[in-house]
């Protein structure tokens, strides 16, 4: 009987027929800041802009080798698993009939249909993930297809293995330490299912966005659980449930080993990869480089791998990641100003601005009494200690203000 780690590496040698392996970089800068030997295997680059080909491509072969007369798949996702798939149905001259919520981006259904072409046909239907998972599977069940699991999938777990068989090979030897994100769990039990046999030194960290922390509630249960409010931001890795055989694959993890990213911070970590190495990345792509600060001193010296799980980020949403990362780092806050309505209040108000201060948003909320007037503000600087001499100056003053930059209510109904 072929042993997990053979049959991971044949299925990587049938991936060949799609795609070269993708590459692993050293990458200089984050090398440099941390002190380490630091290699980025970037999933980012693969046809589909994601690693989730490597599942589908793996589960729909070994279907057709058992089962040639199945010529019907079914998927429900509205992101990297639905493009993976439609690839994957025009490869083998399937049929792919893909469920995606009605809320979904335009540019991820023209993507998807781009990849399958004709061989797919993609239903729009629920305003939630969960709604379109439950239709798709009535349909499958109904019409005699085959589903295709994004994640709780013994092929497609060996499929995204192949990411650990390649970067082996492309390393030359053990790394030290490899980081992974988490979202349902298929990339990280493969990965780690591989080289657990064939690099037993090699150690790892997991990473999931704040929102959505399944593995880490898993854990804690001890089996897994569906989280009662996940934020959809990093889309990528947002998974209320872990998979139970993904689970079966990583029970033992050790509740340390999983980091929280929160996703204001990812988008400093999006931005500083565009800005200084011209990489895309989406919120899920961006989560192993993100916790690299938390674990500076223990990759200090050390061969790191970090698997950047997809680029399919839609730059209408760069806008959105700015905010976030300009919020998070601090030069960029919101308050609220009881303004006096006196003759040169205003006057007043700006004089106390700095030079490198600039207003991004000035709005009248509403006169709250004869003599006082809320208003809406928002302040953009270079530093963010200007906004410790920007405050002192309203307190000396006299101006009453809140800041509502973190608050989360007041944020989404005002900013």
């Amino acid at each position: 009987m072929t042993n997990f780690a053979d049959a991971a590496r044949q299925s990587t040698k049938r991936l060949r027929e799609l795609f070269p392996r993708t590459p692993l970089q050293r990458n200089d800068h984050l090398s440099r800041r941390f002190g380490a030997e630091i290699y980025l295997k970037r999933e980012d680059l693969s046809p589909v802009r994601s690693y989730k080909l490597r599942g589908a491509f793996t589960a729909m072969r070994k279907v057709r080798a058992a089962q040639p007369e199945q010529m019907d798949f079914v998927c429900a996702s509205a992101g990297n698993h639905a493009q993976g798939v439609a690839f994957a149905c025009k490869h083998f001259g399937v049929k792919g009939t893909i469920f995606m919520p009605v809320t979904t981006p335009q540019q991820k259904i023209d993507k998807t249909r781009a990849f399958g072409g004709d061989a797919v046909r993609i239903v729009l239907t629920g305003d939630y993930f969960d709604q379109t998972l439950t239709a798709s599977q009535k349909f499958c069940a109904e019409k005699g297809a085959h589903f295709l699991s994004p994640f709780d999938d013994e092929d497609v777990i060996e499929g995204q293995a192949s990411v650990a068989v390649e970067m082996l090979d492309q390393l030359g030897q053990a790394p030290d330490l490899v980081i992974l994100p988490v979202g349902g769990g298929g990339l990280a039990s493969g990965v780690t299912r591989y080289l657990r046999s064939a690099a037993p030194q090699t150690e790892f960290r997991f990473v999931e966005p704040a929102g959505g922390a399944s593995l880490t509630a898993a854990l804690a249960a001890q089996e897994p659980v569906t989280l009662k409010q996940v934020n959809s931001f990093v889309d990528g890795a947002a998974v209320a449930r872990l998979g139970d055989r993904t689970f079966a694959a990583l029970s033992w993890v050790r509740p340390e080993e999983v980091l929280l990213a929160p996703e204001d911070r990812i988008c400093v970590t999006m931005l500083e990869m565009l800005n200084l190495e011209g990489m895309v990345l989406e919120p899920a792509g961006a989560l192993s480089i993100d916790v690299l600060p938390d674990l500076a001193e223990q990759i200090s010296g050390k061969t790191v791998v970090c698997v950047t799980s997809g680029g399919n980020f839609d730059f209408e949403r760069l806008p959105e990641v700015k905010e976030r990362a300009q919020r998070y780092s601090g030069v960029k806050k919101y308050f609220i100003l009881r303004m006096p309505q006196r003759p040169g209040a205003l006057k007043e108000f700006l004089s106390m601005l700095g030079p490198d201060d600039d207003i991004a948003r000035f709005e009248y909320l509403k006169k709250s009494a004869r003599n006082f007037g809320s208003v809406l503000i928002g302040i953009e600087t270079s530093r963010s200690e200007n906004f410790k001499a920007l405050f002192s100056q309203l307190e000396a003053a006299a101006f009453s203000y809140r800041d509502i930059t973190n608050d989360e209510i007041l944020s989404e109904f005002l900013i």
